[in-house]
């Protein structure tokens, strides 16, 4: 590139005004209208999306903890344990699972589900957990699932 004065050098941007812009186009490729074209529309656009984006995973993530809890909440019941109970019963048996994987075990793994909370009543009744009286004359709640064996 031929410059005829420094003025026009300094004026002159180069590549990095080039691939800076791309970079905003390529996120705002699939905007309809201006928004997709014009770079100083454009670039508003594509921060809004972007703080829209943050927001909608941290949503995510608490959406996924609230369906863990309430699958949890769901299989517990259905074994005629409180959540509370069984929490504390497997962390004193030091059974290191996870929320996602109790959530797992509980809809896809209902025998292995069915085994952590008999552990959980015994270790209740065991260590004298608050509101394990009940466990020890409790009767289970009837399901299809359990119909069907």
């Amino acid at each position: 590139m031929v410059f005829t004065t420094a003025m026009m050098m300094v004026r002159s941007r180069g590549p990095d005004e080039f691939w800076r812009k791309r970079k905003i186009f390529k996120i705002a490729a699939h905007f309809s209208g201006r928004r997709r074209n014009c770079y100083s529309i454009a670039i508003r656009a594509v921060h809004r999306a972007l703080q829209f984006a943050t927001i909608g995973r941290d949503l995510k993530k608490q959406d996924m903890g609230q369906l863990w809890n309430t699958r949890i909440k769901a299989g517990c019941e259905e074994h005629g344990v409180d959540l509370a109970t069984f929490r504390e019963s497997l962390s004193r048996c030091d059974v290191q699972l996870n929320r996602k994987v109790l959530a797992d075990l509980a809809i896809w793994e209902p025998t292995s589900f069915k085994a952590l909370s008999e552990l959980a009543k015994t270790v209740a009744v065991e260590y004298e957990i608050p509101h394990s009286d009940q466990l020890r004359n409790s009767a289970t709640v009837v399901t299809r699932g359990l119909l069907k064996k």
